[in-house]
């Protein structure tokens, strides 16, 4: 369905979905540090996998998208994702201008190394930033995409079927989503066999025993947000 038409009366406050307007602010905040936590890779207890950090920002933007599909639309869900490059081409902007200011004699002064470590990681975080928006728009457009399609002609509308199509449509949609990301972002950096191994593994994992009851979740406490509308 369509995002409802909250337009008033001329002269009337015009009103807005309160639970979407909460995610809108979520999903800007996690498209950003998605970015910024990727650059750490975290070792699983497993078969020496590991996996870069930014999953767990990933797949509350995965969370999100659903919810938003749930309830108003695979139209409104698919302009949210392309509405995320917003805030991630500001991140972009500003860390690039911040690399380039010079840091300040107290810096250097009082915190030895400081301004070099900032630099070390903070320089190589435009490959990061920059690999992010192809796996995150192909993977999110393709979650929206399964998650509307297995809802089907009212199938899936209960708890249990809303959370065996999150689980399927997060898990297929993860598993590309690494495949691009870890290629782009540290191929050639060093050996990326076991971060793709551990990636996808811990992505299709999650997906399937976490993102299902966050998505419920998060439809519920989205319908009760909705009980009383913003009004602007």
């Amino acid at each position: 369905m369509d995002l409802p038409d909250h337009h008033g009366a001329a002269g009337a406050p015009r009103s807005f979905p309160r639970a979407l307007f909460v995610m809108l602010l979520l999903y800007g905040g996690m498209t950003v540090l998605a970015g910024f936590l990727a650059f750490k890779q975290v070792a699983l207890p497993i078969a020496e996998l590991a996996v870069e950090a930014g999953i767990f920002a990933f797949l509350l933007l995965v969370v999100i998208a659903s919810t938003v599909t749930q309830l108003y639309g695979e139209r409104i869900a698919n302009r949210l994702v392309w509405w995320g490059f917003l805030p991630l081409a500001v991140s972009i902007f500003l860390m690039t201008v911040v690399l380039a200011l010079p840091p300040s004699p107290d810096m250097i002064a009082s915190r030895p190394g400081a301004a070099e470590a900032f630099a070390l990681v903070h320089g190589q975080f435009w490959r990061v930033v920059a690999s992010g928006p192809v796996a995150y728009l192909v993977s999110l457009l393709l979650n929206i995409w399964i998650f509307s399609r297995l809802r089907g002609s009212g199938a899936g509308q209960n708890t249990l079927g809303l959370m065996v199509r999150g689980a399927i449509a997060s898990a297929l949609s993860q598993a590309i989503d690494s495949v691009i990301f870890i290629t782009l972002a540290f191929y050639g950096e060093f050996p990326i066999t076991n971060l793709l191994i551990g990636q996808v593994m811990a992505k299709v994992v999650l997906s399937l025993i976490l993102v299902p009851p966050l998505i419920a979740l998060a439809v519920r406490l989205a319908r009760r947000l909705d009980q009383r509308p913003l009004a602007f």
